[in-house]
């Protein structure tokens, strides 16, 4: 190899300072929210996109290092959409030398025929690839479910709870499934979606686009993203403030008598100072 061609293939500074903070984020969410353990078996959810791949590139790099042992197997869902490169994972996943398996299921057309035409298709072919997933973790000894959701997924996901359904609600770094069977975790929630699509476009990833809800340009998601970048470019810095907020919840200043005892605030009259943290923004206005 020449020295032109050893020098491009070696990384640039840039994308080794980018690597380094990618892979501290996602350390720091698994330590805070002890997402991984001794002995875990990790299910990496694979989807042929840049999340999914930066999801197993981080947990490939942690493994070596992390204070605990723990096992990784990438598994996709071959949803028989029309045209899926089938060959693209396995190829990728061999030549990594990463334990992996392709779930064949045709949700594809499950959704096509049930969803009318001009319908959101995310809401069931979510529930069938979950359905799927989950199925496979137990026949598997899985012991944790790793998905790629990122930071912004997660600030999206409070929008579209408020707007379209009334609860204040995202989703969490670590989930325990409805029938408390699966362990959901999350290990780039501390990562921006900007920083994602650098490390992705870098480490060149065979992008898989998606044919179902990623070819809907009028989803409620999109119009919330939209909503997001508008701020940010308006006023840097503002998803990373929501997302703190998320983390820093202060349940008597907001209205839900299920999570705070607002009945009982009679009886403390007197005692110890209550935390009234986020009051003082409102007053002084």
């Amino acid at each position: 190899m020449s020295g032109a061609s050893a020098a491009a293939a070696r990384p640039s500074n840039n994308f080794k300072k980018l690597q380094a903070s990618l892979r501290s984020a996602a350390g720091k969410a698994i330590a805070d929210y002890d997402m991984i353990a001794e002995g875990d078996r990790v299910m990496v959810c694979l989807s042929g996109g840049k999340d999914s791949y930066t999801l197993l590139d981080l947990l490939l790099s942690l493994q070596r290092n992390a204070p605990v042992r723990f096992e990784l197997i990438a598994v996709n869902l071959d949803q028989k959409q029309p045209g899926f490169p089938a060959e693209v994972l396995p190829r990728y996943l061999t030549g990594l030398g990463v334990p992996f398996r392709i779930i064949e299921q045709n949700t594809y057309s499950v959704v096509k025929r049930v969803i009318p035409s001009g319908k959101t298709l995310c809401g069931l072919c979510s529930r069938l690839r979950r359905g799927a997933l989950y199925r496979f973790a137990t026949e598997n000894g899985i012991s944790k479910i790793a998905l790629g959701h990122h930071r912004d997924d997660i600030i999206e996901t409070l929008f579209l709870n408020m707007f379209f359904g009334g609860k204040l609600k995202a989703m969490p770094p670590k989930l325990l499934s409805e029938d408390r069977r699966h362990v959901v975790i999350r290990p780039l929630a501390y990562l921006a979606e900007r920083d994602i699509e650098r490390y992705a476009a870098a480490r060149q990833f065979p992008i898989i686009p998606c044919t179902l809800c990623g070819s809907q340009p009028h989803l409620q998601r999109l119009a919330v993203k939209r909503m997001l970048k508008a701020w940010e470019v308006d006023s840097p810095g503002r998803l990373e403030a929501i997302f703190s907020s998320i983390k820093n919840v202060v349940p008597s200043q907001l209205a839900d008598p299920a999570l705070f005892d607002f009945a009982g605030l009679d009886r403390l009259r007197g005692g110890a100072a209550l935390e009234t943290q986020g009051a003082d923004i409102e007053l002084a206005d």
